[in-house]
């Protein structure tokens, strides 16, 4: 090709648009829009005229959580809050989640929530010791929950609180629950004493749910496993006040004195019409009992009793347990319960 025809030839060549000035443009754009109204749609006060609750579904884009807050009522407008977002925002992903967004929350404000995942927590607690039967009646009450959840296995959940999320199935949290003990026992399981009483793991959780309803005070468990471990060695009946209760009420409590007829009843779990353990956990125990249970204390007592402060107070011999008793009965009287 002649020269003069190259030459005419680049003279020609369409150059790159540069995408500077495109943006200069949208930042001119969103600042005129700004002086007519558009920033106080971004950092005024929001439209909600009362507590919101929005959920950005998992793997949601920020169009379609902006989607969603504007059918709520959280923002003015999606395509604003959008544009904003774009120039204004610290970049990143959004988290999925419930966000609960108070009356008249900035759209700039609702952003930073999503994107540091504030997101609102809803909880399900199950205190230590809470029979099945309870733990069912919690998740049915639970709001925001959806269908149904049976009621669990006696002593197949671990105390805790769990977070959930708005229309999540009952029986995924359930789910979760009894993971959590599935887990604990096992790594607990592992690292038990030697020559204990208990040899498989559900022994454990059976003796530890003893343990749990029989005393509330922390520094007591392991003297109170380490009691429950020397009558089983010795061939004693445990005696548990609460295993006669359980297949009355299924661990509710009983609201009255246990009767006579009650303490001779022939059941699986009357420890004292029977020697060894019940036939199964009487409710679900906490991390500390089952601790209790793998590392008790290293005591002979046999025997304990109320000492009237809420503890109680441990004998090795029967003489002096019926010594401890007699002073138990005094307080009572003293009480005016007796």
């Amino acid at each position: 090709m002649p020269q003069d025809a190259r030459s005419r030839a680049r003279t020609r060549a369409p150059k790159r648009r540069s995408r500077g000035p495109r943006v200069l443009l949208i930042i001119a754009l969103l600042v005129v829009a700004a002086f007519g109204g558009g920033w106080f749609l971004w950092a005024g006060p929001g439209p909600a005229a009362q507590e919101l609750s929005v959920v950005v579904p998992e793997g949601a884009t920020l169009s379609r959580a902006a989607g969603a807050l504007e059918k709520a009522g959280a923002i003015h407008s999606r395509q604003t809050f959008l544009a904003f977002a774009r120039v204004f925002g610290r970049g990143g992903t959004i988290r999925a989640g419930e966000y609960r967004i108070e009356p008249r929350t900035s759209a700039r404000q609702i952003l930073a929530m999503l994107q540091d995942g504030k997101t609102l927590q809803r909880l399900v607690t199950v205190p230590e010791g809470m029979p099945a039967i309870l733990v069912a009646e919690a998740l049915a009450k639970a709001p925001g929950l959806t269908g149904e959840a049976k009621v669990p296995e006696e002593g197949s959940v671990l105390p805790d609180s769990y977070a959930y999320l708005r229309d999540e199935p009952r029986a995924a949290v359930l789910a979760r629950m009894q993971k959590a003990m599935t887990e604990y026992l096992a790594k607990a399981w592992g690292m038990r004493d030697k020559g204990l009483v208990v040899t498989t793991p559900r022994e454990a959780v059976i003796l530890a749910s003893i343990v749990e309803k029989e005393t509330g005070k922390p520094a007591e468990r392991t003297t109170v496993a380490a009691v429950y471990a020397n009558r089983l060695k010795a061939g004693m009946p445990l005696q548990a006040d609460p295993t006669i209760i359980y297949p009355i009420t299924k661990g509710k409590p009983l609201g009255r004195r246990i009767l006579q007829s009650e303490l001779r009843a022939k059941n699986g779990y009357n420890t004292y019409a029977m020697r060894g353990l019940p036939e199964g956990p009487i409710a679900n125990p906490g991390r500390a009992s089952i601790d209790a249970v793998l590392h008790p204390a290293q005591s002979k007592a046999l025997y304990f009793v109320a000492d009237g402060s809420g503890g109680h107070v441990f004998a090795e011999t029967y003489a002096q347990h019926q010594a401890n008793v007699a002073k138990w009965y005094a307080i009572r009287r003293a009480r005016g319960e007796m």
